[in-house]
């Protein structure tokens, strides 16, 4: 599963609109009923409406009705020099929509890591915090 997830990952990225970072993304989940949902970084001029590769890919994932206990996996590819997890937003984003120990692999071709959201954000912020509050 996983070099196939990483494959499908780089097809992913090449699929990438990085006109101001040139920074490539691509991402790929695989449901446990053998779906692959691809996603690439898709930049704007302003900032904040762009949308990083995993977050493209889980969010395709969860439009055609997955949720977290349907993927079996995911894999976030870059071009960069060093290998590189996912930022801040993706980190929170796959907090609430990945179990915890749901594998996440991660590549620029030169390197990898296995690894997982519990142990790339720790302490998570999640709905057990707001539960009753609103």
């Amino acid at each position: 599963m996983k070099d196939k997830l990483i494959e499908q990952a780089f097809v992913a990225m090449g699929n990438a609109y990085a006109p101001y970072s040139k920074y490539h993304v691509g991402a790929c989940v695989k449901t446990k009923d053998g779906k692959l949902f691809r996603g690439a970084n898709i930049e704007n001029a302003s900032f904040g409406a762009t949308n990083c590769g995993e977050r493209s890919a889980i969010f395709a994932c969860y439009s055609e009705g997955y949720r977290k206990d349907d993927i079996e996996g995911i894999a976030i590819v870059t071009d960069g020099e060093i290998l590189a997890g996912p930022c801040g937003i993706c980190r929170q984003v796959l907090s609430e929509l990945l179990n915890g120990d749901t594998p996440i692999y991660l590549s620029n071709g030169k390197a990898s890591m296995d690894t997982n959201i519990d142990a790339l954000l720790p302490l998570q912020f999640g709905s057990k915090d707001i539960d009753g509050k609103f």
